[in-house]
C-alpha cells in the first residue's frame, strides 16, 4: 500500500513537470486599474505624521521650560507666564502668534475636547468675575482620556498639569488648534 502511494505521488509530481503552459502571443493584454482614493489617504496620512513632528517640536521646545518660576509677562528661563511660554515656544518653531493669552484665544480652529491632540492650546478663566480668558496651556499627550498639558501656574511655575483636575477642569472654556 505504501509503494503505491509513493509511485502515486511521484506520478502527480512528474505530470506537472511535463505540462505544457499554455501561451497566447495573439491577444494583447491590457491591464486597468481603478481609481481610488489610495492617494488621497496617502496625504492625508503624510500632512499628520507633519503636523505631529511640529507639534512635537513646539511641545520640547516648552517642556525644556519645565521648573521654571512664574513670572508675570516673562519669556526667559528667569520666570514666564503661562502666555509667555506658549509665545517662546511657537517663536523658537517659526510660528508667529500673539503674545496675550486671550488674543491667542482667537487664532486658530475652535474644537471640542474630545478632538484635542499633542499641540492644541486650552484656554481658561480663572478668575470669578472676569469675562475674559487670562490662562493658556499647550497639550503635551493624551493618556486613556487624559489630557496633559503644560503652562505656567502662577503658585508652582511651568509644570504639566491634567484637565481631569478639577480647578483646570472647572476653569475650562475651549481648546483651539493652531498647527
Amino acid at each position: 500500500m505504501y509503494k503505491k502511494i509513493l509511485i502515486l505521488g511521484i506520478a502527480i509530481l512528474l505530470s506537472g513537470c511535463f505540462a505544457k503552459k499554455k501561451t497566447s502571443y495573439s491577444k494583447t493584454h491590457t491591464v486597468t486599474v481603478e481609481s481610488s482614493d489610495t492617494t488621497k489617504i496617502l496625504k492625508k496620512t503624510r500632512a499628520k505624521v507633519e503636523e505631529n513632528r511640529e507639534a512635537d517640536k513646539v511641545i520640547a521646545s516648552a517642556m525644556a521650560f519645565s521648573g521654571v518660576r512664574y513670572k508675570y509677562g516673562g519669556t526667559t528661563k528667569k520666570g514666564m507666564d503661562c502666555s509667555g511660554l506658549i509665545y517662546v515656544a511657537l517663536q523658537e518653531n517659526d510660528i508667529v502668534f500673539p503674545r496675550i493669552s486671550h488674543q491667542m484665544a482667537n487664532e486658530g480652529k475652535k474644537i471640542r475636547v474630545d478632538e484635542v491632540q499633542k499641540g492644541d492650546l486650552l484656554f481658561f478663566k480663572t478668575r470669578k468675575n472676569s469675562k475674559r480668558i487670562n490662562h493658556v496651556g499647550l497639550v503635551v499627550a493624551i493618556d486613556d482620556d487624559e489630557i496633559k498639558f503644560i503652562h505656567s501656574s502662577s503658585s508652582r511655575g511651568v509644570i504639566v498639569s491634567s484637565l481631569r483636575e478639577g480647578f483646570w477642569n472647572s476653569a475650562f472654556i475651549k481648546a483651539t488648534r493652531i498647527l
